[in-house]
């Protein structure tokens, strides 16, 4: 079985600095960070390093959210869940207020308490 990864190539495509910069809008006002905006440009065949960087672009339009603070806080919600389900689990317990002080750290790192 050849790999069809090797065979295949993408053809990138060529758009405007504008129409980058809608796109990259548009992709976060659905919840996308920064990260996952670029994943989802490089499938539709456009390659984001040869525009500006799409955290900048955010954080001009006031749309940046440091991808750090939400994966932290999915994980407080999931570590939250299990301590109440497990009651006498000391672990989720430790594990919960060592995410929250982190998350804190975060918040305060990025100016956002």
């Amino acid at each position: 079985m050849p790999d069809e990864k090797k065979g295949k190539k993408t053809e990138i495509e060529k758009i405007s600095e504008k129409e980058f910069e809608a796109r990259v809008i548009e992709l976060a006002e659905k919840g996308m960070t920064s990260e996952k905006i670029g994943e989802a440009l490089r499938q539709q065949g456009i390659h984001p390093k040869e525009y500006r960087k799409i955290s900048r672009i955010l954080k001009e339009k006031n749309l940046y959210h440091s991808p750090e603070i939400k994966n932290m806080q999915e994980k407080l919600d999931r570590v939250t869940a299990h301590k109440e389900k497990h009651i006498q689990d000391k672990r989720a317990m430790r594990e919960r207020e060592r995410i929250f002080s982190l998350l804190r750290k975060q918040k305060e790192y990025h100016k956002l308490i």
